[in-house]
């Protein structure tokens, strides 16, 4: 047992291998230092440790229960407090021997020399036996106090090799400096380069053309063409396109320049191939085959065609998501679900076949999507719930994961720059998709300036970039539904912006959606009765992932938007007062509210400080609002009137469960066991009379529409063959007469390139680091 903190050691000087520790002052000094590097009191603790049995195996255990007395300490303090004693034990040597040593899986020894350092006589030297179990070891409590000390001289030669590296260090520097110096002056004299709007009028007095665009599209067909992945170098790109001809999708690969694609392999008949991923060497490509009942298996082909290798099965598995290990033996695999359902991040080495999964905190109803681990092999970055959309990180062999955004965004795609630290991820903004750029240590984002842009790619050379470019148009149509079907669907209120979210009243006399329609997004609303009366609701605007909900007697409406700062808020709406407020709602993050069993009483889903999502209802006819009730886990809910139940999705899995108005758990059960589907957890509603509606779509059939959990086995409809309907809400009549959606009035995707500008380096970044770190230590 070591002593506590407080308490003072044995001997208060020691000497371990070529370095001084003074346990009183918590410093470390050698020859040839300017100055001591200071210790934390948990550092110094488990140096102690290792000090009572050198060159012996100190568990993590033991440690743990002598550093940490009484809490719940992670791996990572330990770790923390391990690596601060190996950079106050760093030599100038990169030889050097290591002074503590890693045993994988159980804990950690000392590997050099140990002797007291005392105003008496000659220290009795410590040996390391590494053959020698610890109880035999000699701790440094049993060394004689009244030993004289020894300080033998460093190696003359060693000495001399230190001082010369420093001067040459010190050269090298003032060398940089200078150089720093002159190119700022050179660069501060330089005109600065014309942007692509200056480069298009010459000396401000002649029309040259119009802006060139930093990218170039190498697809320009009418189809859809997504998912791009690059080879390592950038030259060539694999993308999953759609064959007109038939039924499904095809690989093809290409040059980044506009040359004809090729197709990678040809699927068996009423198969689709989807989800290219370029290997780290760029020989071969892993995809998905989908083919009927929901089979699934990932495949590997040569990236130059020829033959398929079988890697997995995955049947029935929804959010599908994989990429290579950095070695190329490998593939790292998101949550499953479906026949071969998982949970968390797992790897997968493809000539055993052997799975493994990661060691790392993962909460009960989290799913993780899209891993990729660094260039540099370091870190995995994942998307955590994709429903809520926020990337994570974590090493690579597990940990503790740390959040990168807090966003609760609808993520579309992301992928890594070269150099392990930034990274590129394509969010939902208004109407239209942008990619951003984000400094996974300073969380620092920026806009890569590229409209309509998702799904980027990057080599891993060169900081090429691929993306999928689209620029849909969506407007208003109302769908009647009778007995034998549906009808022609109506065009409502047509303009040339992109509409959303109809939402019509209970009594189907008014109607709110989201638009761009008169250049900036905004909510509006119009009396279904007199088209004329159609205008924006002013002061407010509405987050494009979640519709908005009418109060039961049609008077309000509780919609989810930002302030200036993009926070979150839910804000009641009197439309035809034009009267906005701000609620109180005391949740941290609201994602969703609706009207509950009556106008005081609201449901909300919301994602707490610990990223736990639930539905939570809230009494607000009392301040500060009181919870009546809450069900965790809950991804979306609509209240069903007549029925007088709240409907909800799960962030865990696929289906749909029902509860009373109350929220009483005993009331909680499921409905629907396979729709809405995890990744279409906002394409349903609820009528007025209570019938479930649900949009989907498969490869014949670009919206389905569905009756779900109804009496009688479930019924497909093929509303409409050729466009898609907007993923993030519709509604129904109050009979359920009708549908009102969005559709597309034009569609489609091409693949974009360019090259990503290089990264600036932080001029000083040991610098700013010790200065942070110096800010913490607990002096």
């Amino acid at each position: 047992m070591i002593s506590n903190d407080s308490e003072r050691p044995s001997a208060d000087v020691i000497r371990i291998g070529d370095f001084i520790v003074t346990f009183s002052s918590r410093e470390v000094m050698s020859e040839g230092m300017r100055r001591p590097r200071r210790l934390t009191p948990k550092a110094l603790g488990v140096l102690r440790m290792l000090l009572r049995s050198p060159g012996a195996v100190v568990t993590r255990d033991e440690l743990f229960a002598e550093v940490w007395p009484d809490t719940l300490p992670t791996n990572d303090v330990l770790t923390q407090a391990v690596t601060q004693l190996r950079k106050a034990f760093a030599s100038d040597d990169d030889a050097a021997a290591p002074y503590i040593e890693t045993i994988a899986k159980t804990g950690y020894r000392l590997l050099v020399a140990v002797s007291v350092v005392e105003d008496a006589a000659p220290a009795l030297l410590i040996e390391p036996d590494l053959q020698q179990p610890a109880a035999s070891v000699l701790t440094v409590a049993e060394v004689p106090a009244a030993l004289p000390p020894v300080l033998t001289e460093l190696d003359p030669i060693k000495r001399r090799r230190r001082r010369l590296r420093r001067y040459a260090v010190v050269a090298v520097g003032m060398a940089m400096l200078v150089a720093l110096l002159v190119m700022a002056g050179m660069l501060m004299q330089r005109d600065p380069p014309a942007s692509a709007v200056d480069a298009a009028v010459e000396d401000g007095t002649r029309v040259i053309g119009s802006p060139q665009r930093p990218y170039r599209l190498i697809t320009a067909t009418a189809g859809f063409e997504t998912y791009p992945t690059l080879s390592p170098d950038g030259s060539q790109i694999a993308y999953e396109a759609d064959v007109p001809s038939r039924p499904g999708s095809v690989i093809k690969v290409q040059t980044s320049g506009n040359t004809p694609a090729r197709l990678l392999v040809e699927p068996p008949k009423g198969m689709s191939d989807r989800f290219p991923s370029w290997s780290p060497d760029g020989r071969e490509i892993a995809f998905a085959r989908f083919g009927p009942a929901e089979s699934c298996e990932v495949l590997i082909a040569s990236a130059t065609g020829g033959a398929v290798r079988h890697v997995t099965r995955c049947d029935g598995t929804e959010l599908l998501s994989f990429d290579w290990t950095p070695d190329g033996r490998g593939l790292v695999f998101g949550s499953l679900s479906g026949r071969y359902a998982q949970r968390g991040i797992r790897t997968l080495d493809i000539a055993s076949g052997r799975w493994q999964s990661l060691d790392y905190d993962l909460g009960r109803d989290n799913f993780e999507y899209a891993p990729r681990y660094s260039p540099d092999g370091r870190w995995i970055v994942f998307v955590r719930n994709p429903q809520i959309g926020d990337l994570w990180r974590m090493p690579a062999e597990g940990g503790t994961p740390e959040q990168l955004t807090d966003d609760s965004a609808e993520i579309r795609g992301w992928a890594w720059r070269s150099d392990s630290r930034h990274l590129v991820f394509g969010r939902r903004v208004d109407s239209e998709s942008r990619l951003y750029e984000l400094d996974t240590d300073t969380r620092v984002l920026r806009d890569v300036g590229l409209d309509d842009a998702q799904s980027p790619t990057v080599s891993r050379t060169g900081d090429m970039l691929a993306f999928v470019h689209r620029r849909p148009q969506f407007g208003l149509f109302r769908v009647p539904v009778t007995a034998g079907g549906l009808g022609a669907p109506e065009r409502l209120f047509p303009s040339s912006g992109r509409d959303a979210q109809p939402m019509v009243s209970p009594d189907g006399q008014q109607i709110v959606f989201s638009s761009d329609r008169s250049g900036s997004y905004a909510l509006w609303w119009a009396d279904m009765q007199r088209p004329e009366s159609l205008r924006p609701i002013e002061g407010l605007r509405p987050e494009a992932r979640q519709s908005s909900d009418w109060s039961h007697d049609g008077k309000r409406v509780l919609v989810l938007g930002r302030d200036e700062h993009a926070n979150p808020g839910i804000y009641e709406v009197s439309p035809r007062d034009e009267q906005t407020v701000r609620l109180p709602v005391p949740v941290r993050q609201p994602l969703q509210a609706l009207y509950g069993r009556d106008g005081q009483q609201l449901l909300v889903v919301e994602r707490d400080r610990d990223e736990r999502m639930r539905l939570s209802l809230f009494d607000r006819s009392v301040t500060p609002w009181r919870l009546l009730g809450s069900i965790e886990g809950v991804s979306q809910a609509r209240y069903d009137i007549a029925g007088e139940r709240v409907l909800f999705t799960r962030l865990s899995a696929g289906g749909l469960w029902e509860a009373d108005a109350a929220l009483t758990p005993g009331s909680i059960r499921q409905i629907s066991e396979d729709r809405p589907t995890r990744w279409r957890y906002r394409t349903w509603t609820v009528s007025a009379q209570g019938s479930i509606d649900y949009l989907s779509n498969r490869a014949d059939c670009a919206t389905v529409f569905t009756r779900i959990a109804q009496p009688v086995a479930d019924q497909e409809h093929c509303l409409d063959a050729e466009r898609l309907s907007a993923s993030n809400g519709f509604s129904a009549g109050p009979g359920g007469e009708a549908l009102y959606l969005a559709l597309a009035v034009a569609d489609g995707t091409d693949i974009g390139v360019m090259s990503l500008p290089e990264r600036i380096p932080s001029l000083f970044p040991g610098f700013v680091k010790s200065m942070i770190f110096k800010a913490k230590d607990p002096l």
